[in-house]
Parts: C-alpha cells; sequence; structure tokens
C-alpha cells in the first residue's frame, strides 16, 4: 500500500509495458533462434521463384501465346515454311557435325590433359576455354578474315577447288556455319570429362597396362565406364548451345533460305516489322523453346542416372 501511494499510475503502466516488452522480445530471440534457418530458406525460395517467374517462365509462355495468336493454322504454316524448313534443317546439320566433332576432340583433349604430362599443358588447358572468353561474333568475323576473300588461306581452297574441281566454300555457307558452330561449342564436352577423369586418377589404367592391355581396352574397360555420364551430358550442353547459337553464324551467313539457321530466321521475320512476320517469328521462337525443353529433360536424366550411378 505504502508503495501504491508513492507511484502514480503512469508509472505503474510504464512498468507494466516494460515488463511485457521485455518478455515479448525474449520471446520474439527464442522464436527466431528456432526457426532463423526456415525463415531464410523461404525467403530464399521466394526469391528464386520470383526470378524464374520473371525471368524465365513468363517470358517462355509469352513466346507461346503470341505465337498461337493467329490460330494454329497459322502456326502450322508458319512452321512448315520453306525458309523455316530450310533454317531448321542448317540447324540440324551444324548441330549434329558440331556434336560429333566435339565429342572426338573432347575426348582426344580430355585424355590428353588429364593422363599425359607435357610441356605446354596448361598453354592447351587454357586454349580449350577460348571460346568462353571470346564474344562470338569475333570468332565469325576471324573465320571471314581467314576465309573470305582477303583471308591468307583463300588461295588454298582456291587451289583445293581447281584441282579437285569443287566449289569449297568456307564463308557464307552451311560449311561456314557448321565451322563456326563447332568453335563455339568445342569446350563443353572436354570441360565435362576433364573433372571427372582428374577425380579417377591415373593408377587403374596403369595397372591395366603393366598387365598388357592394349590403349583401346584400357579405355573401352575402365576409362569409359568413369565418364559415360559426363560425357553424354557434355554432348547435350553441346547440343543446346549449338541449336541457339547466333552471334558467330551471323557473321559467317548471308542467304536466307540456304544458310540460315533457326536462330537467324527468327531475327529476319521480326526485323521485317508487319504483325504477320513479327507472329511468325514467335512461331519459329517457340521451335527453339521445344528444343530447349527436350534438352533440358535428357540433361536431367542423364544427371539423375549420372549421381545414381555413383552412389
Amino acid at each position: 500500500m505504502y508503495l501504491r501511494g508513492k507511484v502514480s499510475a503512469k508509472d505503474w503502466g510504464d512498468m507494466y509495458l516494460q515488463e511485457n516488452h521485455d518478455i515479448f522480445v525474449e520471446k520474439w530471440g527464442d522464436f527466431m533462434k528456432k526457426n532463423s534457418q526456415k525463415i531464410v530458406k523461404w525467403i530464399l525460395i521466394g526469391i528464386s521463384v520470383l526470378f524464374f517467374l520473371l525471368m524465365l517462365v513468363l517470358p517462355l509462355l509469352e513466346v507461346i501465346v503470341r505465337a498461337l495468336a493467329d490460330g494454329l493454322q497459322s502456326y502450322q504454316a508458319a512452321l512448315t515454311a520453306e525458309n523455316t524448313l530450310s533454317a531448321l534443317k542448317v540447324t540440324l546439320i551444324a548441330t549434329v557435325i558440331a556434336v560429333a566433332v566435339n565429342t572426338v576432340f573432347g575426348l582426344v583433349a580430355s585424355w590428353l590433359v588429364t593422363k599425359f604430362d607435357f610441356r605446354g599443358k596448361n598453354v592447351l588447358s587454357a586454349l580449350i576455354d577460348i571460346p568462353f572468353s571470346i564474344s562470338p561474333v569475333i570468332a565469325g568475323l576471324a573465320y571471314i578474315m581467314t576465309f573470305g576473300r582477303s583471308g591468307w588461306a583463300k588461295p588454298v581452297i582456291d587451289g583445293i577447288n581447281e584441282a579437285l574441281g569443287t566449289d569449297i566454300a568456307l564463308v557464307f555457307s552451311v560449311p561456314a556455319v557448321v565451322l563456326a558452330t563447332i568453335f563455339v561449342t568445342f569446350p563443353f564436352i572436354s570441360r565435362e570429362i576433364i573433372p571427372v577423369l582428374y577425380t579417377q586418377g591415373r593408377e587403374e589404367e596403369e595397372a591395366a597396362a603393366m598387365m598388357g592391355a592394349s590403349g583401346f581396352t584400357i579405355f573401352r574397360k575402365i576409362t569409359f565406364p568413369h565418364i559415360r555420364w559426363g560425357l553424354l551430358y557434355g554432348m547435350i550442353l553441346c547440343a543446346a548451345r549449338a541449336f541457339g547459337e547466333f552471334g558467330a553464324v551471323y557473321a559467317v551467313s548471308k542467304a536466307r533460305g540456304k544458310t540460315f539457321t533457326l536462330p537467324l530466321e527468327i531475327d529476319a521475320l521480326y526485323m521485317a516489322g508487319s504483325a504477320d512476320s513479327i507472329t511468325q517469328a514467335f512461331a519459329v521462337s517457340s521451335l527453339l523453346v521445344g528444343m530447349a525443353l527436350i534438352m533440358l529433360i535428357l540433361k536431367n536424366i542423364v544427371e539423375y542416372r549420372g549421381k545414381r550411378n555413383d552412389r
């Protein structure tokens, strides 16, 4: 009673609020300690989902919607147009050849870098990564300056054509598109195989060689089982990159309906500016989207099988 008489109602209120504030702060601290990881996890999930929706899902859906804006008949007509079919053919030719060539190169380069010691090994390893650091447009221009009319290799090509009666052209032609595609995609396979071979080491191959096994037998029985999933993964990445290549191909391909790939055909349709041509551009774009989805599905299957095989 004495204290109550000495303390005003306002002071009692302040003391009550302070006591409850301290309790709230303590309980909030305990809650954050117990749930901080969950909160951070859901914040990161929300940011990731929002990013993928804005940067990937919505733009791809917009492509599909715009492609079908004039109906299925117009969509089918755009996909079966002569220029579209020609671009699809050139794209598939360049992709298949690029994957085949880069598979051989990737295996050879990976084997050389990981299984042998030689002077210049680090230089070779750095050269493999050049397409990652050079603009594809620069690569295309380099091919023009090398094999074009003013290039140093032009007299050599002309001599071969004259001697064999052929008409080989390495610029503004399908072979030029193939070469440009090979250049921009050749690191993908080797860069998937090299880490696997480094992890494997040399002991098994050296033991097999000491027991008299041939090089091909060592590769088939020992090396290939270790790298097969990495090889398939690299081939899928190589194909996906080849499908969408624009810069290097644009520099060495100028004839629509003959040397254009799908990305170039899409650009030509869109730059035409008319409403019909823009809709056709989105229709052809949906074809590339479908190819990308197939590559994504194959990539996930190979990645899953590879992880399961490592267990």
